[in-house]
């Protein structure tokens, strides 16, 4: 695959920003677009320095972009910059202009670990119809329900005091994007030995409820790069299938 580095100023959140993006040697275009988002502690270089994405990426006719999510959950922060709307409007707008890149059909896909799992959610359920399927490794997916006396400060600038049931909260996401008609397809997998397992279980539980389609599973492992590097080659897959590509072959 080709790499490059892409550095631009971005309108919507009011600063310069980074991506590091993979061109695909196989197929002919235009391509599909896998979204990559990291977590918390991280910036727009972590996966690629943290796994074998490029390695991974190679048997997909699809471009890889790894954005810059800073701090902001991916959402529209309730004091503060508007993620959300940059991740899944300003920034494939960009890529769609700089890039070979579909522009219709199955285009887009999104998927990341922890804050990044979260935001690939809140992301492809909070623009029905722009993403065509999500995956979450061990992801951060029910801040928005924890009591509001045990937010940090700084969940409490992202999110504002009343954050469930609203454009923050994965669960409301989901059911207006059932009602809407336009559900893509969603993976979610965890650690057993994960942290986060338990907000898994309950979101998996939650999509339940409204019987929402996806698939859900638990591997061996912890919140690690380990665990991540061996299953966003599944990710790869089911993104692959959901946007109908034939892997090794032109698309």
């Amino acid at each position: 695959m080709a790499f490059c580095e892409l550095r631009w100023s971005s309108k919507v959140i009011g600063k310069q920003v980074g991506s590091y993006v993979l061109l695909p040697d196989v197929g002919d275009g235009p391509f599909p677009v896998f979204y990559l988002l990291h977590g918390l502690s991280d910036d727009y270089t972590i996966w690629h320095r943290r796994t074998r994405i490029e390695f991974y990426a190679a048997a997909y006719p699809m471009i890889v972009v790894m954005p810059d999510g800073f701090r902001g959950f991916y959402t529209n922060n309730h004091h503060g910059p508007r993620y959300a709307d940059y991740i899944a409007q300003e920034l494939p707008e960009l890529i769609e202009r700089q890039f070979h890149a579909r522009t219709s059909g199955k285009a887009r896909c999104v998927g990341g670990l922890s804050m990044g799992g979260y935001g690939a959610l809140r992301i492809g359920l909070g623009f029905p119809g722009r993403f065509t399927s999500i995956t979450s490794h061990s992801g951060a997916l029910l801040r928005t329900r924890r009591n509001s006396q045990n937010m940090s400060e700084e969940e409490a600038r992202l999110f504002g005091p009343n954050p469930s049931r609203g454009d923050h909260d994965l669960v409301v996401l989901a059911r207006r994007a059932k009602a809407a008609g336009r559900l893509p397809k969603i993976r979610i997998d965890c650690g057993t030995e994960d942290f986060l397992l338990d907000e898994n279980r309950r979101y998996h539980a939650e999509l339940n409820k409204l019987r929402i389609a996806h698939e859900y599973q638990e591997f061996p492992g912890n919140h690690s790069w380990d665990y991540w590097d061996k299953h966003v080659q599944t990710a790869l897959s089911f993104h692959a299938a959901a946007l109908g590509l034939n892997t090794g072959s032109k698309s």
